[in-house]
């Protein structure tokens, strides 16, 4: 490189014809001989080419590549193998991002724990606390090990030196936007900081052999922050979602090289730590004795796993002009909708003028459409505080028109309805094979879903003075 560059600079583009100064760019005057119009480009510059060097590893064909060398290996926790395909698989690089105070630290930590053995050891470098302050944390989740070595540093150059001392088989940086490298200008965090960091460690790691896993923060939009290039050189990117008032998180993969990227890992963060879910369901179900008004359940896919999550609504006489409208849970958006087109197309006008309230239980975010109808339907309940049916569940995309659609991955949602209990569902038209001792009711519109409500006890409002007479 030295050698092509000094060769560029012994060949300049422009030369002066009255003295002879030699310069790389044009000028009018030359600055040697005061002289105007002078300058003229006497030869190209050089071309820069990079000849054949020697190659590392021989290309060899694609069936004889020994694919055992990229087999996973467990992290010790079910739901984050899950959400991996299986595992960590060695010089893999993951980046895990999510809100502050959402447990990630937490997490990592039993994972650094579960997965250090004789043979596999595991260093876990901290940049935001001091090694007494995670000590104190392994304490309290009971993650100590004798083959997990603890390190507090934010020098690159140190980070580099603890892999050539532990040789460690998984590595965990929390976080990368705190390590800085001496050789590069600005501070920890920075755009060419975490490049140099990130490009450093994925270097190592595919050296070595070696899984890491990066934790980073996330901006005010929810995105990850930092360069995008971060989350391209990367080979699986997760999300940690969470409500830091509730005991749900959600492990999203976005990006996954070795897995399925629509798999979704569930955690309850509490006082001991934090532990994997495997059958979430029950917290976000209430369960009672006998059916409330207001109340309706249905079935969610978070990733390919079915959830049944539970809709809550109330209704209550306004005080003020303009009614209250409040969500917890849901979108605003779609609960709008659903209180027009149950005035339209149900014939429900109650809703009009009352304060409507609704919220999910256990935290749990419902945006698909498929949680549409049951909206509708704990609405509807409210409005005429009128109990749906007993161990029933909704599921369905309701539209202006009052139809109900179609959604997708009705049969596993029946499935997981049928495996808690649930005897009946509404669900749109041509729903596929229905599990044994289940009844389903297929409902084309918004009508014919209302219908479930007992009739004796409706108190539906009037719409017009003609109604009335």
């Amino acid at each position: 490189m030295a050698a092509r560059t000094k060769t560029a600079k012994e060949r300049p583009s422009y030369r002066c014809t009255e003295c002879g100064w030699q310069t790389a760019k044009w000028l009018g005057r030359c600055p040697e001989c005061q002289a105007w119009g002078t300058i003229e480009e006497y030869g190209a510059p050089a071309v820069r080419t990079t000849t054949p060097g020697r190659v590392t590893t021989s290309a060899v064909p694609i069936g004889q590549v020994d694919g055992r060398q990229a087999t996973a290996r467990s992290t010790g926790v079910a739901e984050l193998d899950r959400v991996l395909g299986g595992g960590l698989v060695p010089g893999a690089v993951v980046l895990l991002a999510g809100e502050p105070g959402v447990g990630k630290s937490t997490l990592l930590l039993d994972v650094a724990a579960k997965s250090a053995s004789d043979e596999h050891p595991t260093l876990y470098v901290t940049g935001e606390e001091s090694a007494s302050q995670v000590r104190l944390r392994a304490d309290r989740i009971k993650a100590l090990d004798d083959h997990l070595y603890l390190a507090a540093e934010t020098d690159l150059a140190a980070v580099l030196g603890h892999l050539d001392a532990v040789k460690p088989s998984l590595l965990i940086l929390d976080s990368v936007q705190t390590v800085a490298s001496p050789e590069i200008d600005g501070a920890p965090g920075g755009m060419a900081q975490v490049r140099e960091v990130a490009g450093a460690l994925i270097r190592a790691s595919k050296e070595r052999g070696m899984s890491t896993l990066l934790v980073g923060h996330v901006t005010k939009d929810g995105a990850i922050a930092g360069p995008r290039l971060l989350e391209h050189l990367v080979d699986v990117v997760l999300h940690f979602e969470g409500d830091r008032h509730a005991r749900l998180r959600l492990v999203r993969g976005v990006k996954n090289r070795y897995g399925a990227t629509d798999e979704v890992g569930c955690f309850e963060l509490h006082d001991e730590g934090i532990t994997g879910l495997a059958d979430p369901s029950g917290l976000f179900l209430t369960r009672r004795d006998e059916p409330v008004p207001g109340t309706c359940l249905t079935v969610t896919l978070e990733g390919r796993r079915p959830l049944v999550a539970e809709v809550q609504a109330l209704t209550v006489d306004s005080q003020i002009p303009s009614p209250r409208r409040t969500t917890s849970g849901l979108e605003t958006s779609r609960v709008s909708m659903m209180l027009a087109v149950l005035e339209q197309r149900g014939r429900i006008s109650a809703l009009g003028k009352r304060d409507i309230y609704s919220a999910t239980v256990g935290g749990v975010k419902l945006s698909e459409p498929a949680a549409d109808l049951a909206i509708a339907l704990a609405l509807a309940s409210a409005a005429s505080d009128t109990p749906l049916p007993k161990n029933l569940v909704a599921i369905g995309e309701v539209g202006l028109a009052g139809e109900v659609r179609r959604v997708t991955g009705v049969q596993r949602r029946l499935s997981e309805a049928h495996r808690l209990g649930f005897t009946h569902a509404l669900v749109p038209g041509d729903p596929g094979k229905i599990p044994p001792g289940m009844k389903v009711l297929e409902v084309a519109d918004i009508g014919d879903a209302l219908r479930v409500l007992p009739r004796s006890r409706r108190r539906e409002a009037p719409r017009d003075e003609e109604d009335r007479r």
